[in-house]
């Protein structure tokens, strides 16, 4: 579990490090009102990133099960078939993406002195869609048959591309926000291309034809059936953070600014409990689909521990030094503080993610995506918006807006818990 969760944790906080450099080098190169136009940006980036990732869930668990059943006859149609949607479903959503940019920027409360030049970012940003889900499709394929660190190398490569291309778009040619969606688009390019290589150089099931690509309905849907629900509980999520990103925008531009550097920290601490869930859903797909439960509910306990500690160690090294690792960011006291305050209250107990995202993914690799998707709404988003409308409103300060999240972990993880030990129950009992 851990040779397997390590890489892909350290491949996706690569990722998540490269975007940093786009909000650093902006904040310190094209200035606050910039680093405030791609902060407001954050909620909205969340919905269409969170859909796609939670759609890949899917084909990882699908697959993953076919080995653990010893079907390969199934995996190459299943493959071509992920890799065709994947195609058409990143299509749609930049052309989505493109018509309520606008909207929702608006809806959020951006302010107008920074709208301009957010919806030039996210416009050049929704351009890197396709690829984006092309290649979580295509890292979720390496996954299934227990690779982690091809995706690994690959983000690191890109990762390095987009760096230099900030670098030089923002700080030479002096493009601003305009050069770090650019330099994002490219690397999305890069990293699609060098998944999609090695799958067409592969010589067994895994092999991917040009020739081959087309949708068959049956594999179709056993990847939606579970795919779906997850898309769709990453995306509401992310609608609820919408919400609070306004709340966030009535504190000013410094709060935006803050809000969106101190966001970093969270998703480095977050990449490693997901690590951990993403292998919680492979392990357990391919156990499942073997008939060994007994080892479903190790790998759940392991999961959880490794997931919890690991996360809570790199969250109290951000604290620790939080001024320190701020400073990397922005030289401005009032979006450091704002970005302080968010720190301490926030990613400091960021391994409570770990509780609900790996119970959702153990019953995702059982093939129970529904239940999950309900439990993580009900918690994550009803219970957000309750918490603005009553207790935010009574207490109307920053660092009350920013305890919701934590309130959200707790009581999502309990819930979930619950309807996972029911269901192992049932199992158990049959």
């Amino acid at each position: 579990l851990i040779l397997f969760a390590m890489p892909l944790a350290f491949s996706s906080i690569l990722q998540q490090l490269f975007n940093s450099a786009d909000v650093a080098v902006v904040g310190r190169f094209a200035g606050d009102n910039a680093l405030a136009a791609v902060g407001s940006c954050v909620a909205l980036v969340g919905i269409f990133v969170n859909l796609i990732v939670g759609l890949s869930v899917g084909p990882n668990a699908v697959l993953a099960m076919l080995i653990g059943q010893k079907d390969r006859g199934k995996i190459s149609e299943t493959l071509h078939t992920v890799i065709t949607f994947g195609v058409f479903l990143g299509i749609g959503l930049m052309l989505i993406g493109w018509l309520t940019a606008r909207p929702i920027l608006e809806l959020s409360g951006t302010p107008e002195s920074v709208l301009d030049e957010a919806l030039l970012y996210i416009n050049i940003y929704f351009i890197s869609i396709p690829f984006m889900v092309i290649y979580n499709f295509g890292a979720a394929i390496l996954r299934s048959y227990g690779d982690s660190q091809r995706p690994m190398y690959y983000l690191l490569i890109s990762g390095i591309v987009n760096v230099v291309l900030n670098l030089v778009l923002v700080i030479v040619f002096k493009l601003g926000v305009a050069g770090v969606a650019i330099s994002t688009v490219i690397s999305n390019v890069l990293s699609t291309a060098l998944v999609l290589i090695h799958l067409y150089r592969r010589q067994d099931e895994f092999a991917f034809r040009f020739e081959k690509m087309g949708i068959k309905k049956q594999p179709l849907i056993r990847v939606l059936k579970i795919g779906i629900p997850a898309g769709i509980q990453g995306a509401i999520f992310s609608i609820s953070n919408v919400f609070i990103q306004s709340g966030i925008n009535s504190f000013g531009e410094y709060a935006i600014a803050g809000s969106s550097l101190a966001l970093n920290f969270e998703y480095f601490t977050y990449d490693i409990a997901n690590a951990f869930a993403q292998a919680a859903v492979t392990f357990t797909s391919q156990n499942y689909g073997a008939g060994n439960i007994k080892r479903c509910k190790r790998i759940f306990w392991q999961c959880m521990l490794f997931g919890f500690v690991f996360t809570e160690a790199l969250s109290i090294i951000f604290i620790a030094w939080g001024d320190f690792f701020v400073s990397i960011y922005t030289t401005s006291e009032m979006v450091a503080a704002f970005a302080l305050s968010r720190m301490y209250h926030v990613c400091s107990l960021e391994g409570l993610t770990t509780t609900y995202e790996v119970e959702s993914a153990a019953l995702r690799g059982m093939g129970k995506s529904l239940e999950p998707a309900i439990f993580t709404i009900l918690g994550t988003v009803v219970f957000r918006l309750i918490w603005l409308a009553t207790i935010f409103k009574m207490v109307p300060t920053y660092d009350m807006l920013m305890n919701v999240y934590v309130a959200s972990w707790v009581f999502t993880g309990v819930s979930l818990l619950i309807v996972y030990l029911h269901h192992m129950r049932k199992i158990s009992s049959s």
